[in-house]
């Protein structure tokens, strides 16, 4: 019996099965649904990617092969793909749970531990000027993608309905007020059980700074308590994530076997659009920030693939948060500085939120027939960045946001609402980016603080 090759052959071996395995299951998908050479080839790419997890035993990696494997039972089997949403919906709940009692934990025992008040101001200013800084660049990136592509000219809008102008008046953005009242929390207990996050965040802090002003015997009863409660949330979150490749494959089996490969077509011009802008916020923006601050761009990358991914796959940028916490605290962040940024970036720093609206709304201006000037684009990109902030507050907020936006501009309510066909496959590389993005978010703040920035 020959011996085994060593670590390093057996990793690159196993990545060039993957990519095989991958290549051959993306051509699989390029041909009609139903084929059955494209039937053959998806499974043969399934088969290579499942030897590759065996081999590799990593979340990371089975998370990715649910995801084509629940690709490919939306595709086969929608009638059984359609039911599989409750375990995704499970898998959420769970996440929930751990949510506010991770944020209160965290950010209360940073702030209260280690006497963090002066610096508790400077990481807030740096923090909201990076997110208003790469928001923006993120609404400008996706302004000149879609006058790039003109995806939206030459598609025949639907004749308006009744239906459609009762979505646009039922579906209202809140305003500025009303999101920044409800920033604070009035009754604690229940922003925990609604899951508002940037509620629990402020009460975390005003409760971290009180407790720094008590004195050590006073307070120590209490940080024992809350930094155990953490600690535990951390083990909770290592256990739930074993069930995170499950609820990635159902979501996607959920999502394709609901919508269909083929639905996707009409809009195609316009779901590559975004993607393109993806790859294009990312090489022009995420990229050099990371060059600039010196960030490990492998370890890095290691670090957040995992929360991308599952973001990308249920959608839900909450359903990321504890993981992202926990691998960036792992990357080197200090817990602190974590718990401070992540969650507000949830509010203040949605990237692939701001990439998509900007495209989405000169999309509906293009299928509209309304040409925008250079300065009516530059007034939209700014009431969308003005809008977008606390998006992941609002119930539907983006479908509320474009409406809101389409009126004011005077722009056809049916282009919005087509837009929501292909909705489910814009917003998971829209909530993988935002995972992405607040992660780096976190790594650039503490470099800054390190460096003496």
């Amino acid at each position: 019996m020959s011996p085994a090759p060593p670590a390093p052959d057996r990793l690159h071996s196993s990545r060039v099965i993957a990519i095989a395995g991958l290549a051959v299951y993306c051509v699989g998908i390029l041909f009609a649904e139903h084929h059955p050479v494209a039937a053959v080839l998806r499974t043969a790419g399934l088969a290579l990617m499942c030897f590759v997890a065996i081999q590799r035993r990593s979340i990371t990696t089975w998370t990715f092969f649910a995801i084509l494997a629940g690709t490919e039972l939306g595709v086969d089997a929608p009638a059984v793909a359609v039911h599989l949403h409750v375990l995704a919906e499970i898998f959420l709940r769970l996440v929930r749970v751990i949510v506010a009692p991770l944020i209160l934990g965290t950010l209360t025992t940073g702030i209260a531990g280690h006497g963090r008040l002066r610096s508790l101001g400077r990481i807030a200013w740096k923090t909201f000027l990076y997110f208003e800084v790469v928001t923006t660049l993120a609404l400008v990136i996706g302004s000149v993608a879609i006058h790039l592509s003109h995806a939206g000219e030459g598609i025949a809008l639907p004749a308006s309905t009744a239906a459609t102008d009762a979505a646009a008046t039922l579906v209202t953005h809140p305003g500025f007020e009303a999101f920044l009242l409800n920033m604070f929390p009035e009754n604690i207990a229940l922003a925990v059980a609604q899951n508002q996050i940037l509620q629990v965040a402020v009460f975390a802090i005003l409760f971290g700074i009180a407790l720094a002003l008590l004195t050590n015997e006073k307070k120590a009863p209490l940080l024992a308590l809350l930094t155990s409660l953490t600690d535990a949330m951390f083990q909770f979150t290592k256990i739930i994530m074993y069930f995170a490749p499950i609820a990635a494959g159902a979501a996607m089996s959920y999502t394709v076997g609901t919508m269909g490969l083929s639905t996707l077509l009409p809009l195609a011009k316009l779901v590559g659009t975004f993607y393109g802008a993806v790859i294009a916020f990312i090489l022009l923006v995420l990229f050099p920030v990371v060059l600039m601050t010196r960030i490990p761009l492998r370890a890095f990358l290691k670090a957040v693939s995992e929360p991308a991914a599952i973001g990308f796959a249920t959608s839900a940028s909450e359903a990321a948060l504890p993981l992202a916490m926990e691998r960036m605290e792992e990357f080197g962040v200090p817990r602190w500085i974590v718990a401070f940024v992540i969650p507000s970036g949830y509010s203040f720093n949605m990237d692939g939120s701001s990439l998509y609206l900007s495209i989405a709304a000169i999309f509906a201006a293009q299928a509209s027939g309304i040409h925008l000037s250079l300065g009516g684009a530059a007034v939209m990109l700014a009431t969308l960045m003005v809008t977008s902030k606390g998006i992941a507050g609002v119930p539907r907020a983006v479908l509320a946001i474009l409406l809101a936006t389409a009126a004011s501009f005077h722009l056809s309510t049916a282009a919005v609402m087509m837009i929501l066909g292909v909705d489910a496959l814009i917003d998971m590389g829209r909530t993988g980016l935002n995972v992405a993005g607040n992660c780096l978010a976190s790594a650039v703040v503490s470099r800054w603080e390190v460096s003496g920035r």
